[in-house]
């Protein structure tokens, strides 16, 4: 099965939460329908247009959600990066989970299926591109250790 088919399987499993969303994700069909890249190939933005995986760690405790400060973007955001060529999303929350936090990814609040996703044009030291980023919730306690990526963040909170 093609990567594309499967975004899109993941896309078309989403319910919308609001109508943002909902508009969103009526627009990725044919986005993956019309191009023939949906993933990153160079830095920052070939294809202008490409696939994300954001991971919100929670803590199941007390619902509360860890940020990093992050270098490029310049604010306070859950961590997440671009699915490489032919990686599906969750892979790529798992890896990611792994290269800026340092722990293995733990999906057992809400399973490991995007719960939303969001079309965004990224800020930044570069000029900007466009994220279609699918969001997974991993979860971790505040006494996590977490050892973060230094080439991507300047700190991190709760």
């Amino acid at each position: 099965m093609e990567p594309a088919v499967r975004v899109d399987d993941l896309v078309s499993a989403l319910r919308p939460l609001d109508d943002l969303e909902g508009d969103n994700r009526a627009d990725i069909p044919s986005w993956i329908a019309g191009t023939h890249d949906i993933f990153r190939r160079a830095k920052p933005a070939t294809p202008p247009r490409h696939l994300v995986s954001y991971i919100v760690v929670v803590d199941p405790t007390d619902l509360s959600v860890f940020l990093v400060d992050h270098i490029n973007a310049g604010l306070w955001l859950p961590t997440g990066g671009h699915v490489e060529p032919g990686e599906h999303p969750a892979e790529t929350a798992r890896r990611e989970t792994r290269e800026e936090h340092g722990v293995d990814a733990d999906f057992d609040i809400v399973g490991s299926e995007p719960i939303f996703l969001t079309v965004t044009t990224t800020v930044g030291v570069d000029n900007g591109h466009v994220d279609v980023s699918l969001w997974y919730v991993v979860a971790a306690h505040r006494d996590t250790e977490f050892t973060l990526d230094p080439d991507e963040c300047r700190g991190a909170r709760w």
